[in-house]
C-alpha cells in the first residue's frame, strides 16, 4: 500500500511544484513590471515660464536636452509658456484635467498657498535637503531663507535661485534728447518736460506727429507697476516697510494721488495711447520702432550693444543713431526695494503619491542645474565651442554670424533655474563682445540705490483667497482711471478691499511674517 500510495501522490506533488514555479515566475514578473528597475527610463514632465519669441530646438539639435537625458537616464518633457495669463491658464488646465506636471514654477499671487490647501502640491521635506541638493544649498539658498519661505508651517515650496542685484531702471532715447537740445532729466518736473518734447516736438525729425513720451503694457487688465507716478508719490516697487509697517504699492492710501497724476499725463497725450491694450512686451516693440522715448527695463543687458535682442540693438535696425541710456527721473531716490526670493518651484502631490522616484530624479536634475556643470552648459553652451575655460575664467567665443547668435537663444529657456550670476559659483566671465558703452551701463546700474528689502517672502493667511483680493484691487484701479477719471473714490474702494476682501488680514499677516523673520536673523 505504501508503495502504491507513493506512486499515486508523486505526480500530484510534481504538478503542484510545477504550478508553484509558474505562479512564482508570473508574480515576480508582475512585481518587476510595477517597480522601476535601474535600467528603466522615467518620463519626467516640467512646466516652466519662458521669454517671448524663444523656442527650444528639435530634440536632435538640443545639446542640453541630450546631455540631461543621457546623464540622468530620463525622458524629459519641458513645457514652457509666457509668464502671466498664458501660464496660469495652462497650469490650471493640467491640474483640472488630473494631469499635472511632476514639477512646475508656482507663479500665482499667493505663491502656492491655495494649491497647498487643496493638496495639489507636495510636502518637499522628504526630497529637498542639503544632502539631496548640495549645490542648491551651497551656492544659492540658505536654510534660513527656506525657513522663511514656508507655507502654513509646511515645506511645500522652495525658491528658484535668484539674482540679488537690482537692475530696475528707466531708459531714455538719448539721441532724441540731443536732437532737441535737452539734458537727461533728474527730477519729475524735468521728466514731464521731456515727455512733452518727445510727444510734440518731432524728436525723430520725420515731420510726423507719431511719437509719445512714455509707454508700458497693461495687458488689458491692470495698471502696470512701471509708471513713474508710483515713485513720485512715495510708493517703491514692489513693497517695503516703514517702522515695521508694510507699504503695499497697490493698496496704499497714497494710491489716490498716483491715479490723479497718471490721469494728468494721459489727458495731456504724453503716454502711448494704446498702453492699456499692449500685451506683454508689445510696449518694448513700440519703443524699438521709435514710437516712444521712455521705458522701464529690469535686466542688466536690457540696452547692451552685445545683446542682439536688446532694445538698443533692435532699435538700431530702425534708426542707426538710436541710443537708449538708463536714467533715474527722481535723482537719487530708489526705484525699487532690495531683492528677496521670487517665485518657487513645487512638486506634484499626485507624483509623490504614485511615483516618488520621479521626484528624486527631478531633485537630481535641479541640483545639477544649480551646480557648475549645469550652469555653464545652460548659460554658455559647450566648452571650446561656445566658450573657453582657464581655471575659473570663462571666456565667451563671439559667434561669427548673426544667425549663430540666435541659435543659442534657446539657452534662455534652459537657464530657467539659475540667474545670470556666474560669480556666485566662483566664475569670472569675460565677454569680448561687451562694449565700453555696455560697461558704463553696467556700472550705472550697480550704482542705483535701493530701499531695504523685506527679508522674507510674503504669503497670505490660510484659507484666504489673495487672488480675489488682488483682482478686486485691479478692478478698482481701472475703474478710477477710466470710469471715475479721478482717484477721489479710492478711500471708499480701499475700505472695501480691507474689510470685504480680507485686505487688512492679508497685510497684517505679511507684517507679522516680516517681523518674525527679522527677529530670527538678529
Amino acid at each position: 500500500m505504501r508503495k502504491k500510495y507513493v506512486f499515486v501522490i508523486t505526480p500530484l506533488l510534481l504538478l503542484l511544484v510545477f504550478i508553484s514555479i509558474i505562479w512564482g515566475t508570473l508574480t515576480s514578473q508582475k512585481l518587476q513590471n510595477s517597480e522601476p528597475q535601474a535600467t528603466d527610463i522615467l518620463n519626467i514632465r516640467l512646466l516652466i515660464s519662458a521669454p517671448e519669441h524663444i523656442e527650444l530646438p528639435p530634440a536632435d539639435q538640443d545639446f542640453v536636452l541630450q546631455t540631461i537625458e543621457n546623464k540622468f537616464n530620463i525622458s524629459l518633457d519641458v513645457e514652457y509658456t509666457l509668464a502671466g495669463i498664458d501660464y496660469t491658464t495652462r497650469l490650471a488646465d493640467l491640474i483640472n484635467g488630473n494631469n499635472p506636471p511632476d514639477m512646475w514654477l508656482e507663479l500665482s499671487n499667493d505663491g502656492g498657498s491655495k494649491s497647498a490647501l487643496d493638496e495639489v502640491i507636495a510636502d518637499m521635506s522628504p526630497y529637498v535637503s542639503p544632502f539631496s541638493m548640495p549645490n542648491y544649498y551651497k551656492y544659492w539658498v540658505s536654510e534660513q531663507v527656506l525657513k522663511d519661505y514656508q507655507l502654513h508651517n509646511r515645506f511645500y515650496r522652495a525658491p528658484i535661485p535668484y539674482d540679488k542685484n537690482a537692475y530696475r531702471s528707466y531708459y531714455i532715447r538719448a539721441d532724441w534728447l540731443e536732437a532737441l537740445n535737452l539734458n537727461i532729466p533728474t527730477n519729475y518736473e524735468e521728466y514731464l518736460s521731456v515727455l512733452r518734447a518727445f510727444t510734440y516736438q518731432d524728436p525723430d525729425n520725420d515731420g510726423l506727429n507719431n511719437t509719445y513720451g512714455f509707454t508700458t503694457s497693461g495687458n488689458s487688465a491692470t495698471l502696470s507697476t512701471e509708471w513713474p507716478e508710483y515713485i513720485k508719490n512715495g510708493l517703491i516697487y514692489p513693497s517695503y516697510t516703514v517702522n515695521n509697517k508694510l507699504i503695499d504699492m497697490g493698496t496704499d492710501p497714497q494710491f489716490e494721488y498716483v491715479i490723479n497724476d497718471m490721469i494728468k499725463i494721459i489727458k495731456e497725450g504724453l503716454v502711448d495711447s494704446d498702453w492699456f491694450l499692449n500685451q506683454n512686451s508689445e510696449h518694448i516693440d513700440k519703443a524699438v520702432q521709435g514710437k516712444a522715448g521712455v521705458i522701464l527695463g529690469e535686466t542688466a543687458d536690457f540696452a547692451y550693444d552685445s545683446n542682439h535682442r536688446s532694445i538698443q540693438v533692435r532699435s538700431r535696425a530702425y534708426n542707426p543713431n538710436a541710443n537708449w541710456l538708463p536714467f533715474n527721473p527722481f535723482g537719487n531716490e530708489p526705484l525699487r526695494s532690495g531683492i528677496d526670493p521670487g517665485y518657487p518651484f513645487v512638486f506634484s502631490k499626485m507624483t509623490t503619491d504614485t511615483q516618488p522616484e520621479k521626484i528624486k530624479k527631478v531633485v537630481e536634475l535641479l541640483d545639477w542645474l544649480a551646480g557648475p556643470e549645469g550652469f555653464l552648459l545652460t548659460h554658455y553652451g559647450i566648452e571650446n565651442q561656445h566658450y573657453t575655460r582657464s581655471g575659473n575664467t570663462i571666456t565667451l567665443i563671439p559667434p561669427d554670424k548673426e544667425e549663430d547668435k540666435q541659435r543659442l537663444d534657446f539657452l534662455d529657456i534652459w537657464s530657467f533655474f539659475t540667474p545670470e550670476t556666474p560669480s556666485v559659483l566662483g566664475f569670472h566671465l569675460v565677454d569680448p563682445a561687451l562694449t565700453q558703452r555696455d560697461k558704463e551701463i553696467k556700472d550705472y546700474l550697480a550704482s542705483l540705490p535701493t530701499k531695504d528689502k523685506l527679508g522674507t517672502t510674503l504669503t497670505p493667511p490660510m484659507e484666504i483667497d489673495v487672488d480675489a483680493f488682488r483682482s478686486k484691487q485691479h478692478e478698482f484701479h481701472i475703474k478710477m482711471l477710466f470710469s471715475d477719471q479721478s482717484g477721489r473714490n479710492w478711500p471708499q474702494y480701499r475700505d472695501q478691499l480691507m474689510n470685504q476682501y480680507h485686505g487688512a488680514e492679508i497685510l497684517k499677516n505679511y507684517e507679522e511674517k516680516i517681523k518674525l523673520s527679522r527677529i530670527a536673523k538678529k
